[in-house]
């Protein structure tokens, strides 16, 4: 085994975040439901950044779905969702009263496959839940045009896709719902950090319903005085996790840019027919390679001292969601998929140390 771990995860950080979250900590202001300080300086560049109309910053990926989703009247109603994808997406739906609809995916992109989702399309349907997998958002104009087509309503799951492009913006405007995840293992990466983009019509006075729900539902606040008129949560951001992200953000393009030119070595030199596709536009969250006999190569991998993952399970077989329905492309991927390490902190050593195995391991079956 290689005498030092390759992680598959592994946040990229330097003496900026260092100096900024000890700034903060020696600051004694750790912590405030308001949105003031770091927090608010954190939404504001991160909504210039996207280009959205506003942001609203939470506590998690996970909180800016649920209450993403809880701006739209979900109740009884049904939402076409993928099963590929972390359970927190279909969790947000059910949060809300909504029904998840699950959509298999392309065997290609792994994105939500266009064909099965107009489909399932019913008189109850009300909202489309989009994932952008490992940063791949193959199927964002086909969802415009459906969702204008029946009058549906649109939240995207961009947990993977800070940073990426589309129609030479960022990712973060094609919808009036666009949630994000800062997770310590996201290419923005933070201790606890999600983002809630807005792009409606409505967008001022929904930032202002969201900032009262991501503190318990105050609003009205005159120094010690306030009032609830809303159930809100405890999902409002913090002060540390906020400095970090700003000193995250200056260098996102950079540390995506080092992931690309990761990817596009592994889909040029790994010697493996079903793999990750190359675009400029994804900013590669994960890197996938689809293996027959996964837990042998992952094993193998293993001895190796090369970690791998796998992303994901499909939900619509886990107990809470299990139901009777046939997913063919979602239940073979889910079941040979495995993400290889690509990190914006990976070195080329590593990197070629993780090809050549990779292809060893092929060589010899």
């Amino acid at each position: 085994m290689r005498k030092k771990k390759i992680s598959l995860f592994l946040p990229d950080f330097n003496n900026d975040e260092i100096r900024a979250a000890t700034k903060t900590l020696r600051s004694g202001f750790w912590a405030s439901g308001g949105g003031t300080n770091k927090v608010l300086e954190f939404e504001t560049k991160f909504k210039k950044f996207i280009g959205a109309k506003d942001c609203v910053a939470v506590d998690s990926g996970t909180a800016a779905l649920h209450l993403a989703l809880s701006m739209t009247n979900l109740k009884n109603k049904e939402v076409l969702v993928p099963s590929f994808t972390f359970a927190s997406t279909v969790n947000a739906i059910l949060y809300n009263g909504g029904k998840p609809v699950f959509v298999d995916i392309d065997p290609n992109t792994l994105n939500i496959d266009i064909q099965d989702l107009e489909n399932k399309i019913t008189k109850k349907t009300s909202l489309i839940l989009p994932v952008y997998y490992a940063g791949l958002h193959s199927s964002i104009k086909q969802i415009q045009k459906i969702s204008k087509n029946y009058n549906l309503e649109v939240v995207s799951d961009a947990a993977h896709a800070c940073g990426a492009n589309f129609n030479q913006k960022k990712i973060g405007t094609e919808f009036d719902y666009v949630c994000f995840s800062f997770h310590p293992v996201k290419n923005l990466a933070m201790p606890k950090g999600g983002m809630i983009a807005l792009n409606g019509k409505n967008h001022s006075s929904i930032k202002k319903k969201l900032n009262s729900l991501r503190w318990c539902g105050i609003s009205d606040r005159n120094g010690p005085f306030y009032d609830i008129s809303l159930l809100g949560f405890n999902y409002y951001m913090e002060e540390i996790s906020a400095s970090i992200g700003l000193s995250q953000l200056k260098k996102l393009n950079s540390m995506n840019a080092r992931r690309i030119k990761i990817a596009k070595r592994y889909f040029k030199e790994l010697e493996i027919s079903h793999k990750m596709p190359i675009t400029n536009d994804s900013c590669y969250h994960l890197y996938w390679i689809i293996v027959k006999n996964r837990k042998k190569f992952r094993e193998f991998m293993f001895k190796k001292g090369i970690e791998t993952g796998i992303h994901y399970p499909s939900v619509h077989l886990m107990s809470l969601y299990r139901k009777k329905i046939k997913l063919p492309i979602t239940e073979k991927i889910s079941q040979d998929i495995v993400t290889l390490p690509i990190r914006s902190n990976l070195d080329d050593t590593s990197l070629n140390y993780i090809i050549k195995t990779v292809n060893s391991y092929f060589k010899k079956i």
